[in-house]
């Protein structure tokens, strides 16, 4: 099976699963799932955020996603708990459809690091 047929495969099950579990049955865009990596990686699940702190996850968690690929190492978490991430090396210039599938393919892997999906 080609990597990009597997992926989609992985991507629709993920998006089914993660969109019963936090949609009701609406389809979670791509951004609201980077949004509930950066809450998982935050750690702190119940409680609300602030407009500012919604970004500060979304880059928690593109950092997050994206450290395999060594675009990012962890350095550490701050007093309040939130995670600090250097930048290793810059992205290269994507265009939109290339971002959107890295983003996709770091997703459903840390999704089955994390054991959520096969």
């Amino acid at each position: 099976m080609s990597r990009d047929i597997q992926l989609k495969e992985r991507w629709d099950v993920l998006l089914e699963k993660l969109s019963a579990q936090f949609a009701d049955g609406d389809t979670l865009e791509l951004d609201a799932i980077i949004y509930l990596v950066g809450v998982q990686e935050l750690g702190k699940y119940h409680r609300s955020y602030k407009k500012d702190e919604k970004l500060d996850l979304m880059h928690i968690a593109i950092c997050r996603l994206l450290e395999p690929y060594g675009f990012y190492t962890f350095d550490y978490f701050d007093e309040e708990g939130w995670p600090h991430y250097i930048i290793k090396e810059e992205l290269p210039p994507l265009k939109a459809g290339e971002q959107s599938v890295l983003m996709k393919e770091a997703i459903v892997n840390y999704f089955i690091e994390k054991e959520y999906i096969k």
